[in-house]
């Protein structure tokens, strides 16, 4: 392609992201309390919601077990009554394996989900870990909640769509390289939240269970048990060892929440979770 065919497909894509965006403005996001630009509104962001949260439960089964069920939505709807974000109606399910051959793998997942819009999933394996008082699962959904609120899944979505449009015009532009280290980048946005992303998701979790009447240190306590669940298994799929940054960073900031001051086992702690990360 010619010089001046890729600069009048480059000025057209640009102008197509130009029209795509018309309309859009800042807002103040009450969880980072910043302006950001976020292209979609509140009826979009729950319609994108219903739509992935349909994927969800063709993948996997929700829980018929009441006392699973009744749990997780008399904890889930008091951590969201109290979370910055009450224009949603937020959705909380427990979900299974569809197939009798995925339950070893898919029931013993120490995880939960949040999708844009409101909605909640949390693995069977979950209530196992979280026991035996509310605290940590409490501590636990408030986390997925804070993601919500701080609409973290809608913004991946808008570096997806921003990735798409880079890519055509990377292609157009005729440079190989420049397509593959796009791949690259689009592969680091879709393998999870990043590790600021999940930080202030412990922070608002911790926040939220508190004002909810649940004691946030729950969220310490499950962190230390998942830290010797992943020592003694290799990580799943959907572990939180693998979506999550090192527990010891997550303690730290948890403990800063609120208020209570870093032991000496701590800072080892870190120390060999930083280790680990050069070697």
């Amino acid at each position: 392609m010619s010089f001046k065919k890729r600069f009048s497909f480059l000025s057209s894509l640009l102008l197509a992201l130009s029209s795509a965006l018309l309309g859009c403005a800042t807002e103040y996001n009450v969880a980072t309390q910043s302006e950001e630009w976020i292209y979609h509104d509140t009826d979009k962001e729950i319609k994108i919601g219903k739509s992935v949260a349909r994927e969800i439960e063709k993948a996997y089964k929700i829980s018929e077990n009441p006392l699973f069920q009744n749990r997780v939505k008399q904890i889930g709807e008091k951590i969201a009554a109290v979370c910055d974000r009450k224009e949603l109606m937020y959705y909380f399910n427990v979900i299974e394996a569809r197939e009798e051959k995925d339950q070893e793998d898919i029931d013993e997942e120490v995880n939960a989900m949040a999708l844009p819009g409101g909605y909640v999933y949390c693995f069977k394996g979950l209530f196992t870990a979280a026991n035996p008082t509310d605290d940590e699962l409490a501590c636990v959904l408030a986390h997925e909640v804070g993601h919500i609120v701080a609409k973290h899944s809608l913004k991946k979505l808008q570096g997806a769509m921003g990735y798409t449009l880079l890519r055509i015009a990377a292609m157009a532009s005729g440079s190989p390289e420049a397509g593959y280290g796009l791949d690259a980048a689009f592969y680091q946005l879709m393998m999870g939240y990043s590790q600021e992303d999940e930080l202030l998701a412990d922070r608002l979790g911790v926040r939220y269970a508190r004002l909810a009447g649940y004691d946030p240190r729950g969220m310490i306590t499950f962190l230390e048990k998942l830290q010797r669940i992943n020592r003694k298994k290799p990580l799943r799929p959907f572990s939180y060892g693998r979506t999550h940054p090192y527990a010891p960073d997550r303690i730290r900031v948890v403990k800063e929440e609120i208020g209570e001051g870093m032991s000496f086992q701590d800072y080892i702690n870190i120390e060999k979770a930083e280790h680990g990360r050069r070697y």
